[in-house]
């Protein structure tokens, strides 16, 4: 079955056809389900190169991927590309990543917009007063961020976790336990989410009455190796933490793995709470102690950055927020108790 046969079928022109199947406005309900019913009986698929000259879209999301050499993949980045990667398919969209060196991003983003391969973009791993985004607002394609930039003014389409409300809540249960010797496990020191969870866990200290040190603060990418490692290097300490926040569940698999070695108990001796991004192969539950965790899908926000980028190319008359910050739920498992004597 063709397009023109389908519209022979259906006796309705070929564009109508294109523009029902594309999810434009402009099609009434009753003949865009007539459409589709159509099509799924009777197997039409679209030639995209004939979509893409119908309709002027290309039918493609894209993305602009640093790359730089020792860097290492990252699981986190593969749970959010998986849930993108879902509402793709749902719609019938492609993804497009253009690899690029973390100082020639910005030039590449121009050249993907430039390119006519995607219709719309997201940006992620965002920085303090991240130049990238005075760039997309002048570009003409849709775009939306995955995550926030500090210093830089709200006023771009975004959906974001709040990150420091929900390690300022972590840190605060664990003040509530008694423990006055903080942790901080944090992500790359850089990225904007690393420095608001930072800020989270600052911010319920300083209420406190306490402070976190400096050197019981770590910045370092999201691996086991690395949670392992410096979560040794705290427990060298004449007076090591008895409350250790992780950025991820990711870093605490390597700091639990240190806390064992070293003889203690996870729950008595040191308490952890860990950000779990719901990674299908690492669950917090599963540990052989259970962490407590503050949480948010990754999967779930791939799954809404597509949404939100394919109606702003399929009916960008519609009403989408522009900001959506998300609550991270906090859970309490066995790795959290009282702070010891």
């Amino acid at each position: 079955m063709n397009l023109k046969q389908l519209s022979e079928l259906l006796g309705l022109s070929q564009t109508t056809i294109s523009r029902a199947l594309n999810g434009y406005p402009e099609v009434n309900e009753e003949t865009r389900q007539r459409v589709l019913k159509a099509a799924q009986e009777t197997g039409y698929r679209p030639n995209r190169a004939a979509r893409r000259l119908a309709t002027g879209k290309a039918g493609s999301l894209g993305l602009v991927m640093p790359i730089s050499d020792g860097q290492s993949a990252d699981i986190h980045f593969a749970e959010f590309q998986s849930g993108l990667a879902d509402e793709c398919l749902r719609h019938e969209f492609h993804f497009v990543i253009m690899p690029a060196h973390p100082q020639q991003e910005e030039q590449a983003i121009r050249e993907l917009v430039n390119s006519g391969s995607v219709d719309a973009y997201y940006l992620a791993y965002m920085r303090a007063r991240d130049p990238r985004l005075k760039m997309a607002k002048s570009l003409a394609l849709p775009f939306i961020v995955h995550g926030r930039s500090l210093g830089v003014a709200e006023d771009y389409p975004y959906l974001d976790v709040d990150n420091e409300g929900a390690f300022g809540q972590a840190a605060r249960y664990l003040l509530d336990l008694g423990h006055r010797r903080f942790a901080l496990i944090n992500g790359l020191a850089d990225l904007d989410f690393a420095a608001r969870r930072r800020m989270g866990v600052e911010r319920a200290l300083g209420q406190a009455g306490l402070r976190l040190e400096e050197d019981c603060v770590s910045s370092t990418l999201m691996t086991d190796a690395n949670g392992y490692r410096h979560m040794a290097r705290l427990l060298q300490r004449p007076e090591p933490p008895t409350a250790v926040l992780c950025a991820s569940t990711v870093l605490a698999l390597g700091a639990v793995r240190a806390i064992r070695e070293a003889g203690l108990q996870l729950g008595s001796d040191i308490s952890l709470i860990a950000h779990d991004d719901d990674l299908m192969l690492l669950k917090p539950e599963h540990f052989s102690t259970p962490l407590s965790t503050t949480s948010s899908s990754l999967r779930e926000a791939g799954r809404r950055v597509a949404e939100r980028l394919i109606a702003a190319v399929t009916e960008p008359e519609a009403d989408m927020p522009t900001a959506e910050l998300w609550s991270a739920e906090l859970t309490i498992r066995a790795s959290t108790g009282p702070a010891p004597c």
